[in-house]
This record gives structure tokens, sequence and C-alpha cells, in this order.
């Protein structure tokens, strides 16, 4: 049986004058606490609010700086969220779940920033990933559960169209927005009703399965970053995405993970941290990675002048190209520019801001992942990448489909640059 009762509710532990060994002078752990995470959180939040001023008056490239200044944003709402939380400890949660949230804003727009140094707009990203060539195979631990489950012909095969590859990369990702938009509000309500109980692990209260939900959801969107990344690698390596990347999937790691291992070790049944006379109960829970956290922001904060720089967007800077599909057409293709426009960040950069902050496009994305996961999947080899890629469902040469008796010895020509050049062919048309 599971106890129903949260016994150790942080509403009721309140550190009392005197119940905290000075540590340092007059200063006890919560003060000391109180003073590091308010110190690198109000660096943290200068440098990068100077990073995201750069980018607005620069506004060149609306598409990509609009996602840059939203993951920016992440590291200021980070450190004001874990100060808050040592300070407001008793109410922590309702500081925390508001970063947390954002954390999946942040991972879907460094996705959308990717997407957008491939190509323009989204209909330019689906022509791309349709003539994407090579496909890489899923990194671990996909790789080996296809090999263990039929290969390429199992549940866990890499597509064989470039675009749906994207899709299922796509869904993988926006689909974490609304998971953790819907985890956020169940912790909100289910604190207010004291169901939430964040100091127990038991199944009869919201926290364990928060976490759960919360820890699949990101794995997934995190595993999917680090396929595009592995893919995309080399044809953007010019916008240095490793170091984007790190970034990144070094916050929502250290910010996931060290509140749930606090968590676990502070949970009734394992103890590993028990409070003492040098340190109380809410700051082992929350004091501790908090201000652990503000001082990560404070280095995240000045990595992302060297990872998110604004001076690829200042109008005259070096001109950079989209990449090309596929490596073997690239001297077949001549390199597009991906241009500069006029300023439009405004004054100030606040139209820069204000369209940053505008959520529409997320749930357009999420719309369309469902749209594709319930609808477009099932029809997805009617799509021209299908054609001549093994599955034999358009291609010329699979004439098993009824009314094609009669094309069974004829071989498709289009691959023939003749029959490209007879088909334009002006011959007996007048100039």
């Amino acid at each position: 049986m599971f106890d129903t009762v949260c016994n150790a509710t942080l509403e009721k532990l309140i550190i009392e004058p005197g119940t905290e060994k000075l540590l340092l002078g007059p200063l006890t752990f919560h003060d000391l606490a109180l003073i590091v995470g308010g110190s690198c959180a109000i660096i943290a939040i200068c440098l990068s609010l100077y990073l995201s001023f750069m980018h607005a008056i620069n506004y060149t490239k609306p598409d990509e700086q609009r996602h840059i200044i939203r993951i920016l944003f992440m590291v200021p709402i980070f450190a004001t969220s874990s100060f808050l939380q040592i300070y407001f400890y008793r109410h922590a949660i309702y500081f925390q779940v508001i970063s947390d949230c954002y954390e999946a804003f942040a991972i879907a727009s460094f996705f959308a920033l990717l997407c957008h140094y491939v190509a323009p707009d989204l209909h330019e990203q689906k022509e791309f990933f349709r003539d994407m060539y090579p496909i890489k195979k899923w990194v671990w631990p996909l790789n080996w559960f296809a090999a263990c489950c039929g290969g390429q012909r199992g549940p866990w095969k890499t597509p064989t169209s470039g675009l749906t590859w994207f899709n299922i990369n796509w869904i993988g990702i926006y689909h974490y927005c609304f998971i953790r938009v819907a985890m956020t509000i169940t912790a909100v309500v289910t604190q207010y009703f004291h169901r939430y109980c964040e100091s127990s692990n038991s199944p009869v209260f919201a926290h364990i399965w928060v976490i759960s939900i919360n820890c699949l959801a990101v794995t997934i969107a995190m595993y999917c970053i680090i396929q595009f990344y592995v893919q995309m690698r080399k044809p953007l390596e010019e916008h240095r995405p490793f170091l984007k990347v790190l970034a990144i999937k070094l916050v929502v790691f250290l910010s996931f993970w060290q509140v749930t291992t606090v968590t676990v070790a502070t949970n009734e049944r394992f103890k590993i941290f028990e409070p003492n006379e040098v340190i109380a109960y809410p700051d082992i829970k929350i004091s501790s990675p908090a201000a652990i956290l503000c001082v990560e922001m404070a280095v995240f904060s000045i990595l992302h002048i060297w990872a998110y720089p604004y001076a690829p967007y200042v109008p005259g800077a070096k001109i950079v190209f989209y990449p090309t599909p596929d490596d073997r057409k690239a001297n077949d293709m001549a390199p597009r520019e991906n241009v500069h426009l006029h300023p439009s960040g405004g004054f100030l950069g606040m139209a820069a801001f204000v369209d940053a902050m505008n959520p529409w496009d997320f749930v357009k994305a999420f719309g369309r992942g469902m749209r594709w996961l319930f609808s477009g999947r099932k029809n997805r080899k009617d799509d021209p990448s299908y054609r001549g890629r093994g599955t034999g469902e358009h291609d010329l040469d699979n004439l098993s489909k009824p009314g094609a008796s009669h094309l069974r010895t004829v071989r498709s020509t289009e691959h023939l640059p003749i029959a490209d050049e007879f088909r334009r062919s002006r011959f007996a048309q007048p100039y």
C-alpha cells in the first residue's frame, strides 16, 4: 500500500532564524545561496539581454534571429526562476514549472533555427529534405533496436525518404512543447489542491507522473535534435552547429537531471541527503540545485556569445549560402545566397522582441506535425521522394499495378538527359 498523505510538503517547512548553523560570519547556508545565486543571476541576465539586444537592432534575418532571441532568453528565464526558487522556497514549484515550460520552446526554437539555416521557409525546407542524400541511420540506441528487430524491414528502420525523416524529427521535437505545457498546468493545478507533493515519489501523487512523462518527452526531443545535428553537421558547418547544440543540450541536461537527482536523493525511502544543523531540508531540496543552476546560467550566458553571435547579422557581414541537399549534385547547382534584409527590429529592437515572443508559429508547427502523424503519414509514399528509391510504388520499372500491363517491357527514360531535351525541343514550333 502507498501512503496517501504528503507528510513533508515544503509549505510546512520554514527555515526559522537559528535553525541553520552560521557558515561565514553572520551568513547561513541559505543566505550564501541567495547571494551566490543572485549575483550569478544578475550576470547571466545582463549578458543575455545585451546579446539579445544586439540581435534585435541588427534584425536582418528575422526567420533566423527570431529563434536565436528565444534561445537566448532561456538563460535569463532560468536564472530568474532559480533565484526566486531560493527566495520563495515554500512556493518554488510555481517558478520551477515556468522555466521548465520555456525549455520546451527553446528546444523547438533551436530546431527551427537549424531548419532556417537549410532553407528560408517551410516549403523550400521540404524540398531540401525531399532531395536529401544520403540519409544517415538512426543514432544509438535506435540503430541497435533496428539491428535486433529486422533491420530495414523492422519498425526502427531508417526512412527511405528524406521528407519522411524530416517529419519524424519534426513531430519528435514539437510534441514536447504540447506535453511540457500540459504537464506544467497539471503540476500547478495539483499543487494548488495539495496533490502534487514534490517531496514524495509515491504514485498516488502527481509529482512522479509529471517527472516521468517530462523525462520521456524531453529524451525523445533531444534525441531528434541530436539526430538532426548528426545528419546536418557537414552541410551547416559554417554555422558552427556543434557549439550551438552543446549550449542547448547542456542547459537541458543540467536543469532537468540536477533536480531529478536531488528529488530521488531526498526521497523518504532512500534518504541519501538528510537535513542537519548546517543545511535545512528546503535548502537541500530547493536552494542547492537552484543556486548551482544560477552559476551555470552565468557560464552559459558567456558561452552564448560565441555560440550565437550577432556579428553575422550586421549589415554588410560576410555572405553565407544555403547548403545543397545532395553532395553529388553540388557542382551542378549554383549556391543560393542567404541574403541580409534591411534591419527591421524597430526602435531599440522592440519590434524584434515582439516578433520573437509571438508563439503562433509553435502552434502551427505542432498542428502540422499532428496532421502528418494522423493523416499524412498514411499517404507518405505518394510523395515523389519515394520514386526510384527501392519501394517500387511509383517506379515505372515496377508495373505490377492494375492498368499497367501494357507497359511491362517499357523502362523509364526520366533519368536520361536526351529525354529531357526532346521534351523541351522547339522543333516545328514558332520562335
